[in-house]
């Protein structure tokens, strides 16, 4: 990503709940313009077009046709992705979706296809990828600071409230393809693949609805091994009152790095003479206990980056095919979760 050029698209919204708001803080931070919006309930979403200054369309299928519309956000649950996909397709518009990208492979890598066939960019909302712990620590693990990576691991205490599970779609297998680790830990999922590399072998223990009355898992314990040798642990849940920052730790043959929410709180190297470390000790931006509680500068670089992709003709920093790794894994370890059984991924 580029950090001293600016292009600026005009994009459209499909949904516009809680993470779209959030999207068009971002959007309005750097000067993009929402053009559109639809959602399924015409009155939210003409609130939203309100607030935003951009155009209320009644279907999906006119707001890709949309002729003032560079770029698709699709800010829905995640049991709606391919269709918005085909249509972009079909438009030739590119297409930024929420993560997860999807709730199950097969629609996953039918969305990725869809998009290679039309030439049109598949993007998917990883934006801890943009904080500045993660550029500094994905820059350090490549110059060998920390030596060969011995652990990494993933830690997603949060908490959620019984009102944040009370719409039934909320948790389920159908409408949001699993919980804690499908819908709030894949962000860690996807930090722990950017920065170590594919996982080969997973192992999990979860609990369904321990806490909150829902039918998919609301904490999950799952063990890693990853293809360069190294192990890991992931341990996520929704139902650690009152939730903690979550944590990243990276474990090598010369050192340790922790980041905390967004932060470096951490970083512990023998003989260390590279660039300073971030480090701060300061309140890191977490979505522990609200959702809403993060930092709007990780999307707005993110959405910088995926319009520099869309001009260049190069693929996003977090592509479909990233998206879809993270998928494989959260898959993989609900399988094992489900058999008792290891599942290897590769």
């Amino acid at each position: 990503m580029t950090q001293n050029r600016r292009c600026t698209l005009r994009v459209g919204i499909i949904g516009t709940g809680a993470i779209a708001a959030k999207h068009a803080v971002a959007y309005r931070n750097i000067g993009f313009e929402i053009v559109a919006c639809t959602n399924r309930s015409a009155s939210k979403g003409k609130e939203f077009a309100d607030a935003t200054g951009s155009e209320f369309v009644p279907t999906v299928e006119e707001l890709c046709r949309h002729p003032r519309v560079d770029y698709i956000d699709v800010c829905t649950l995640p049991n709606y992705r391919l269709p918005a996909v085909e249509l972009c397709a079909q438009s030739r518009k590119h297409v930024l979706v929420q993560k997860p990208m999807a709730i199950d492979l097969p629609t996953a890598q039918q969305m990725v296809l869809l998009a290679q066939q039309a030439g049109i960019l598949l993007g998917v909302v990883s934006q801890h990828r943009f904080d500045d712990s993660t550029i500094f620590l994905k820059r350090a693990i490549h110059d060998g600071r920390l030596g060969r990576i011995l652990q990494a691991d993933a830690y997603v205490k949060w908490y959620r409230s019984a009102q944040y599970y009370s719409r039934p779609v909320k948790g389920s297998w159908a409408g949001e393809g699993g919980g804690t680790l499908m819908n709030q830990a894949i962000h860690q999922v996807d930090l722990l693949l950017y920065l170590i590399g594919p996982v080969e072998k997973v192992l999990g223990e979860w609990q369904l609805g321990g806490l909150h009355n829902i039918e998919s898992e609301d904490s999950v314990s799952i063990v890693l091994r990853y293809v360069q040798g190294a192990t890991g642990v992931i341990q996520a849940s929704t139902a650690l009152w009152p939730g903690y920052p979550e944590r990243v730790e990276i474990h090598g043959t010369r050192g340790t790095a922790i980041i905390t929410g967004d932060k470096l709180t951490t970083w512990d190297v023998a003989s260390d003479n590279g660039d300073p470390a971030p480090l701060t000790t300061s309140q890191a931006a977490s979505g522990a206990s609200d959702p809403m509680a993060i930092s709007t500068a990780p999307f707005e670089r993110q959405f910088l980056d995926f319009a520099e992709a869309c001009e260049e003709n190069r693929a996003p920093l977090c592509s479909g095919a990233d998206g879809l790794r993270a998928l494989q894994l959260v898959i993989g370890a609900y399988d094992s979760c489900r058999t008792g059984q290891a599942v290897l991924l590769s």
